[in-house]
């Protein structure tokens, strides 16, 4: 049947024509090798020249896909090594959290240990009040002084609370101690004897446990200051601890 005639409906002519227009623009886009020798024969052109010109312009944009590949290949390296550096920085972030935190809880840990010995020495206060006591010399207030100091660092409630009152025990025990000098009495008593060595045992073992403590803190106070741990210290919140020096009975602040 021959629809050569047939009547268009006039609301479908804009969307026929523009479909149309379409498919006669791509069937222009490309020309024939022969179609381009008569257009160059048009304005007197050599056939080998026109030949030339169309090898130089497939020559270039192949060189052009050819570079665009070359650009994306370096795009996908430079995005996988930059990935490698990310896991790297990770897997090594990682390792030194670990590292530092491993290193903060043996710190804490030998604070621990000087804080038991301080805790024994405050268990002798109680028998230094009685040999006080016992003392013909009697002294009221080096017997408060002993019995208040023991009190406050029973009661401390906090590490603020307990480092003032482990610095108000030294001095009561040093006021004991130079009370004990003045006393002959005393100084002759057995019991005064088995005092002063129980006191002498605490204060080697706190000592000990003091020397244990700075050799922990000067670890990590080196990981904390060196680089590029200390990056990673900064980042994480990991501050510097203070030495618990020998020439000072003051005991340090941990912020763990």
């Amino acid at each position: 049947m021959d629809n050569s005639d047939s009547r268009i409906p006039e609301d479908l002519m804009p969307e026929v024509m523009a479909v149309a227009s379409r498919l006669y623009a791509e069937q222009t886009q490309s020309y024939s090798v022969s179609d381009l020798m008569a257009a160059g024969a048009e304005v007197q052109i050599p056939p080998q020249l026109m030949q030339q010109a169309l090898q130089q312009v497939q020559a270039q944009q192949k060189a052009e896909r050819i570079k665009q590949k070359q650009a994306a290949a370096r795009q996908r390296t430079l995005a996988y090594a930059l990935g490698g550096v990310m896991v790297v920085v990770l897997l090594w972030g990682g390792f030194t959290y670990n590292v530092l935190a491993s290193e903060a809880g043996n710190v804490e840990a030998a604070w621990a240990q000087v804080e038991n010995q301080l805790q024994r020495r405050a268990d002798l206060i109680p028998q230094l009040v009685q040999v006080t006591q016992a003392s013909a010399r009697h002294d009221q207030d080096i017997v408060a002084q002993l019995n208040q100091s023991r009190s406050q660092y029973l009661s401390a409630q906090n590490l603020e609370q307990q480092l003032t009152a482990t610095v108000e025990m030294n001095r009561a025990i040093a006021a004991f101690q130079t009370f004990a000098i003045r006393d002959p009495q005393l100084q002759a008593s057995q019991a005064f004897s088995n005092l002063q060595y129980e006191i002498a045992g605490t204060e080697n073992r706190i000592a000990t446990e003091r020397r244990r403590y700075n050799q922990a803190v000067q670890l990590y106070n080196r990981h904390i200051s060196s680089f590029p741990s200390g990056l990673v210290a900064g980042l994480l919140g990991f501050e510097r601890q203070p030495f618990f020096q020998a020439d000072n009975r003051d005991v340090p602040t941990l912020d763990f």
